[in-house]
């Protein structure tokens, strides 16, 4: 019976510890949910005498019996603490599990409790644990706890990296730490300004949480998490229509109606995936509206249909394909789709990278934004909870200001003259 999907428990041995004769030593690896700790058998062997594939001595000399014999007692103890440790503790790491069979660990404290204290880690993981709580209940999306997860592995390279463990105590974090996760993240992970900032961010969440439960205090909570906007693509109205008038076989066909749906309504890949005909309500204003719940957020999402979508709407209604996944739209899955939109912007001629979220941005820009729908109306409709975020998606293009200021050419000036307020006859212009 396997004690935990997440527990694993490898023998190996070390050949760069290799004895003057030639002997080297025998390790026990815990690892438990992507954190690592090893434990040595006090042992030696030659490299020749082991199977690595099984993980054990070969052959069957009293010497190899009993280190065999050994292997599986201390499997069999690990797994008995890491067993104990979950009715005692609510988060255990594999650091714990060693401690443990090496019978160095302090004894459990309970939350809130004098003295109580937590690790890092653990706090990493009461943090996961909250959102998956979230998850259950609808109220944070699947891929919330895969970034969350994904964080959790990145702090844990950074910890083995500068502290040389998998684990450390809250009270040892200083205002520094952010700091230096930044510069692990950028310089030894390579990764980019933005996403190192993310996982700064999380910490800056963990750390917050902790606060007053295990620590007085967030010691990072002065860092200041900055963000460099990319540029993003966004098409041109000349752009969709190219790629709207293109004649196409029956499966790229559908894949140009998925992404022009999505051009003209803002909704994402999940949105469009899980779209069924019970999201169609009609309005107040007698129309059709898309009605849903974004997948990411839980915020509502209300779409008045363009004819474009609508039509698009109406040549599946009778499909198979559709019927039978009980979906709006023939969508693929999200690897196919966005390696057919590659193909797609390369029969359309369009020197851009087509992907599922390029079709956002360019509702929010080129089909509403630029065609004055009010910021804040564009907000509503993309499900966004602040306009802070929509103004990412929608950006201002150099065609917006030119429209733009010709409303304010025609508002405030005739013939070269500037209008009076309250008249509009000619004696009442002046020139500039």
């Amino acid at each position: 019976m396997k004690v935990s999907e997440n527990l694993s428990i490898t023998f190996l041995v070390e050949k760069p510890e290799m004895s003057k004769d030639g002997r080297v030593p025998i390790y026990v690896r815990v690892t438990y949910r992507g954190q690592r700790a090893e434990i040595s058998l006090g042992a030696r062997i030659f490299p020749e005498q082991w199977d690595k594939s099984a993980s054990r001595v070969k052959g069957n000399s009293p010497d190899a019996l009993l280190l065999n014999s050994q292997i599986t007692q201390t499997k069999a103890k690990l797994e008995r603490h890491f067993f104990l440790l979950t009715t005692q503790y609510e988060y255990v790491t594999a650091e714990m599990i060693r401690k443990s069979y090496k019978g160095k660990l302090v004894e459990p404290c309970i939350e809130g409790k004098p003295g109580d204290k937590k690790t890092f880690m653990q706090a990493v993981d009461f943090e996961i644990g909250r959102l998956k709580e979230k998850q259950q209940k609808g109220l944070r999306a699947k891929s919330t706890i895969t970034k969350w997860e994904t964080t959790r592995a990145k702090l844990g390279a950074f910890l083995l990296h500068k502290y040389k463990k998998a684990d450390i105590p809250m009270e040892i974090i200083r205002p520094n730490f952010a700091e230096d996760m930044l510069h692990y993240f950028m310089v030894e992970q390579e990764l980019d300004h933005n996403t190192a900032m993310k996982y700064i961010r999380n910490t800056k969440q963990v750390l917050t949480t902790a606060t007053g439960r295990w620590i007085k205090s967030n010691p990072i909570r002065d860092f200041q998490c900055s963000y460099k906007q990319p540029e993003r693509d966004v098409l041109t109205i000349q752009e969709i229509w190219k790629i709207y008038k293109k004649s196409l076989i029956k499966r790229m066909d559908q894949v140009r109606d998925v992404f022009l749906f999505s051009c003209f309504t803002g909704l994402a890949y999940k949105e469009v995936y899980n779209l069924t005909l019970n999201d169609i309500v009609i309005g107040n204003d007698g129309g059709r509206w898309i009605k849903i719940n974004r997948v990411k957020t839980g915020n509502p999402e209300d779409v008045p249909l363009l004819p474009i979508p609508e039509a698009i709407i109406e040549k599946y209604r009778d499909d198979k394909r559709c019927h039978s996944s009980n979906r709006l739209l023939p969508v693929n899955s999200n690897v196919k789709y966005n390696a057919y939109l590659k193909e797609l912007a390369d029969l359309c001629g369009i020197n851009k990278k087509l992907t599922t979220h390029i079709a956002r941005h360019t509702f929010a820009t080129t089909v509403t934004l630029e065609n004055d729908v009010p910021i804040e109306t564009v907000s509503k409709m993309l499900g966004h909870r602040s306009i802070r975020t929509t103004q990412i998606y929608a950006r201002i293009t150099k065609k917006k200001i030119s429209n733009d200021m010709k409303a304010l050419r025609k508002k405030l000036f005739f013939g070269g003259k500037l209008k009076l307020e309250g008249q509009d006859d000619d004696k009442h212009r002046v020139a500039i």
